[in-house]
């Protein structure tokens, strides 16, 4: 185990990826409501560094609310056939427009109309309605490139508390557990 959490996740992330496990970059992301009543959801990691881990959503989603009341959220990656997890808690900032806008030049058309066309999380009284509003969409920038929506972006969870845990026979799992101190880590080893 490194002494730079970081380096350690790329290690890990890299090691799942080549093995093969499916969706690799997945993760649960927890944010909670300013009264505490948290929510949890599937993403996938668009890229990470020193500062940290970035995801993109719709910001007017669940997720979006949330973040903008309470800007703190935990994450954690599961590498089931590799016996590994990773948890991460920390500060979530929206990112600059121009990493959104790059990022979205990135994704296939179908994503950026279906994008457009959802209101994510609101109710949809049908599926039709849905189908809709993507068709409508693809006829308005037909031959066009799709605009980044006004409503959507990305966010970078900068990690105060990164944990490493790898299943160990008999339940005496190897846990690690950094956290930050000013610009450096400080591990542990935590009980199983």
């Amino acid at each position: 185990m490194t002494t730079d959490p970081l380096r350690q996740f790329a290690a890990w992330l890299s090691e799942a990826e080549a093995a093969g496990v499916p969706l690799a970059t997945a993760f649960a992301l927890a944010t909670a409501e300013p009264g505490g009543t948290p929510s949890v959801r599937m993403l996938l990691l668009h890229g990470f560094d020193v500062d940290g881990l970035r995801f993109y959503t719709n910001r007017d989603s669940r997720k979006g609310r949330e973040l903008a009341a309470n800007p703190r959220a935990a994450a954690v990656f599961h590498w089931a056939p590799l016996d590994r997890q990773v948890r991460l808690a920390g500060t979530v900032t929206p990112l600059p427009d121009e990493a959104s806008t790059a990022y979205w030049a990135t994704r296939p058309r179908g994503s950026q109309l279906a994008a457009w066309a959802s209101h994510q999380g609101a109710e949809l009284d049908s599926k039709a309605t849905l189908d809709g509003r993507v068709a409508e969409l693809a006829s308005r920038y037909q031959g066009g490139e799709v605009p980044l929506p006004p409503f959507w972006g990305g966010y970078l969870l900068t990690p105060d508390i990164i944990e490493f845990w790898e299943s160990r026979p008999d339940r005496l799992h190897h846990r690690v557990e950094f956290r930050r101190s000013g610009s450096d880590w400080r591990g542990r080893l935590l009980q199983p």
